[in-house]
């Protein structure tokens, strides 16, 4: 029989590529060697005779140990040979001798003469790249051949000291990526030091979840002064990395592309190094940590629910659970703000928890309490003079600001200073309050969400009087509990509330407080609050005042456990994801695969004030244009309500739909979980609908035309009410005028209707569709608005609206074939 045939079947995936010449070859070299001859002829193809040589190795099924001698000289020979191997030829090779290996075949040394004698004739990048894992899968599976093998092993994965410290260096974090080449390149002299080089090695041994106090001890041993600069400066080039997409092929001539952030094989030292952090007593390291769980923490891109290194991520974030200490805090609040991985956050509410039960807090009084001040003063501005220039850093913008020795405001940094440490202090700093601003955006936000209640004195120490957190706090509405609203007003005794009538009190001390929220108040109270903001040019971090609410509709009374008002809508699914991430929501994974088990199907779920809601979606894209990977559009379904802790029963039916327990009745949820649950899909439906784009609708037009034109949600409810506010202070206001779903605009040209729900235009008199792409109008830039919506829809229909009202001065040919048309 000959070698195929012999060769396990079980094992198949080595031999089952081999075209019907190669199977013909190998046929020939059967028969030669039936026939008596042991070597291939002159013009015979060497490459597939040691190929052929290998699987003549095989015993067959029964395995064993015992080899013709014919075979070992065969074998022997073919080692020794001068033939020019490929690399799929190795890897050929090598898969070969793994399945026997793991096929009873216990003749080690000459299963694996062959393979080995081959790699070495591959440069060392390429012998890793092959022996990726084989060294661990033998020493942890395979160990009687780990112990036959390992200084083969260790010899042909080992640059020879001729390659410098680059050599040394890959000889203990091989280059699997950028990160890694980094280290060997640049750092390589340093790193294979002699006396940080044992470091390194004990870096590489970070293999378990967490370090034993043994770890801690031998790193304490090793470490020097040195040592803890380097981790200061490859800790930070790791915080500030990013992956990169990576062109790969196969032996085979297959081509993909990966993105890659880091290898394990990199991250292993790289956790060592996070490790010794715990040992180094140091002002960055608290921050630096911060950084780099927040980095290893996001998902690629810097959003999802996954973590680019969850490794890392989790270690960063135990070594400061280890350290301990209010300082940790402000670190652990921005991966609190942006991660959005499971595991993660857990870790860190350990972490925070432990730290407040410490303090005798809870975890949000913690974070009251802990929110840096960057040096600020009570104007949110810290001054230095360095030179003769006056620096400000300026909490508003933020920014830094020059004045010059003449007292001039500058725009750029004069160049006497540019170098100057204390300058790039600043800097540093300035990077540090950019990132925190939105945590404490973002958790002011959280707060109204919960309806967190503090005691006056708390509301005006930690919040209108901090410098960071007061830009926010002291632009939104506070409320005595079953008493007056107001905004914050600081007078000669003290801070005040004061209420659209100008009425004004001073609560007590300890009398309870918590943010205004509209679900709670009369229409006409909070139309009385709307107009307020605009006559006074006050802008929100977040809709307060002009926040939607989301009442109960007789039809999901009718419903009764669940809501379809946000069902059947067509999303961009990338996009949606990203949103609901950002927003708080987990879970959401769908695609092209695995559609008997509902790998098409699946649930965007968010835990909120003791509630845990589940918003169903579907794959609706065509597999074959998103190439069977990640869906491009979903569809939304029903959005149910369980309570926290209520048992959940997911799982499929025998048609493979989804099954679940049933919700708790919509009646039982309290107003302000659902209205705020709700404004989430409104928001996830308003910002990725594919209605807001003809051209990303195909296929889906029909939803398109119903979508872009059709009733308005309540966020388009709300953009409707600021827009009447708004309309009669704008200089295009003569030629505005608002309908039940339109922004009517009349231009020179034609008359253009704005859909308030998804910025489309239609013109008159045909109710032609208009295509604009959304651009920066300066005028409507220039045009106030009552809270910070970062370039949301009312600035897209406020940019759009004054292009239109001047149509005459619209240049753009693809604008003016529209009109002309």
């Amino acid at each position: 029989m000959g070698v195929i045939d012999d060769f396990p079947h079980a094992h198949d995936h080595v031999i089952r590529q081999m075209d019907a010449s190669a199977r013909a070859v190998f046929a020939g070299f059967d028969a030669a060697f039936a026939a008596g001859q042991e070597l291939p002829g002159e013009k015979a193809d060497l490459r597939m005779f040691g190929r052929w040589a290998q699987l003549r190795l095989s015993l067959g099924m029964e395995g064993g140990h015992d080899y013709d001698e014919r075979v070992l000289r065969v074998t022997r020979s073919v080692a020794e040979a001068d033939i020019p191997w490929t690399a799929g030829d190795v890897r050929f090779l090598w898969s070969a001798a793994h399945s026997l290996m793991t096929w009873l075949h216990t003749n080690y040394p000459e299963l694996y003469r062959i393979p080995l004698a081959a790699i070495r004739r591959m440069g060392y990048a390429d012998r890793r790249r092959i022996l990726e894992w084989t060294p661990g899968w033998f020493r942890q599976y395979h160990r009687p051949v780990w112990d036959a093998l390992h200084h083969q092993l260790e010899d042909v994965l080992t640059e020879p000291a001729e390659n410098g410290p680059a050599g040394v260096v890959r000889n203990v974090i091989w280059d699997c990526d950028g990160i890694a080449r980094l280290l060997a390149e640049e750092y390589g002299p340093r790193l294979a030091a002699p006396e940080i080089l044992p470091l390194l090695r004990h870096w590489n041994t970070a293999r378990s979840s967490k370090p034993s106090g043994k770890w801690l001890k031998t790193a304490r041993t090793l470490l020097t002064s040195e040592a803890a600069g380097l981790v200061r400066e490859i800790l930070a080039l790791v915080a500030a990395h990013r992956e990169k997409r990576v062109d790969r092929r196969s032996d085979e001539g297959y081509e993909w592309t990966e993105t890659v952030f880091l290898h394990e094989r990199t991250a292993v030292p790289v956790r060592g190094m996070v490790w010794t952090c715990e040992l180094i007593d140091e002002p960055w390291v608290t921050q630096l940590l911060g950084d780099l769980a927040l980095t290893c923490g996001t998902g690629i891109g810097g959003a999802g629910a996954n973590c680019r290194s969850e490794m890392l991520a989790n270690a960063a974030v135990n070594v400061l659970a280890r350290r301990g200490g209010l300082d940790t805090v402000a670190s652990l609040a921005r991966v609190q703000v942006k991660v959005r991985k499971k595991s993660v956050l857990a870790n860190v509410a350990r972490t925070l928890d432990a730290v407040a039960e410490q303090a005798g807090l809870t975890r949000e009084q913690l974070l009251d309490r802990t929110v840096p001040a960057f040096g600020l003063g009570p104007d949110g501005v810290r001054e230095e003079k360095i030179g003769d220039c006056l620096v400000r850093l300026c909490a508003d913008g933020p920014a830094l600001r020059y004045v010059n020795a003449a007292g001039k405001t500058i725009k750029s940094v004069p160049q006497a200073i540019r170098q100057d440490p204390a300058l790039a202090v600043l800097k540093t700093t300035l990077k540090e309050l950019k990132q925190a601003l939105p945590a404490e955006r973002f958790r002011l936000e959280r707060a109204l969400i919960e309806e967190r209640t503090w005691h006056w004195r708390q509301v005006t120490e930690f919040f209108l009087d901090h410098p960071v957190t007061g830009l926010y706090a002291r632009n939104l509405i506070w409320q005595i509990l079953q008493g007056q609203a107001g905004l914050p007003v600081r007078t000669d005794s003290g801070w005040e509330l004061t209420d659209p009538q100008g009425r004004r009190v001073q609560p007590d001390p300890d009398a309870p407080i918590r943010l205004w929220h509209p679900i709670r108040e009369t229409a006409e109270d909070v139309r009385t609050w709307r107009d307020h903001l605009l006559e006074h040019g006050i802008r929100q971090p977040y809709k307060q005042a002009f926040r939607e609410v989301y009442l109960l509709t007789p039809a999901e009374e009718h419903t009764r456990t669940f809501s379809n008002r946000f069902a059947g809508h067509v999303l961009r699914y990338g996009q949606a994801k990203t949103l609901l991430n950002q927003r708080g929501w987990t879970g959401l994974s769908i695609g092209h695969w695995d559609y008997e088990c509902g790998g098409d199907q699946g649930e965007a779920v968010r835990e909120l004030s003791g509630w845990r809601v589940r918003w169903g979606m579907h794959v609706v894209s065509d597999p074959a244009a998103d190439g069977w990977e990640t869906a491009s559009l979903c569809a939304t379904e029903q959005i149910t309500f369980y309570r926290d802790g209520q048992e959940e029963l997911s799982g499929h039916d025998w048609a493979g739909n989804r099954t679940a327990l049933e919700g708790v009745p919509l009646t039982e949820v309290p107003p302000l979980v659902l209205s705020e649950v709700l404004r989430d899909a409104d928001l996830a439906v308003g910002v990725t609908s594919v209605g807001l784009d003809q051209q990303a609708a195909g296929g889906h037009e029909d939803y398109w035309h119903s979508y872009g034109f059709g009733e308005l949600t309540e966020t388009a409810r709300t953009r409707r009410d600021a827009l009447a506010r708004l309309l009669p202070r704008l200089r295009i206001a003569e030629r505005a005028e608002l309908t039940d779903r339109f922004l009517r605009v009349r231009g020179d040209r034609r008359t253009y209707r704005i859909h308030l729900g998804s910025g489309n235009i239609l013109m008159e008199p045909n109710d032609a569709y208009l295509c604009i792409v959304p651009g920066r109008d300066r005028a409507a830039a220039s045009v106030f608005l009552p809270f910070e919506e970062d370039g949301g829809m009312l600035s897209v229909i406020l940019s759009k609206a004054f292009l239109l009202a001047d149509d005459t001065a619209i240049t753009d040919p693809s604008i003016t074939r529209q009109l002309d048309a």
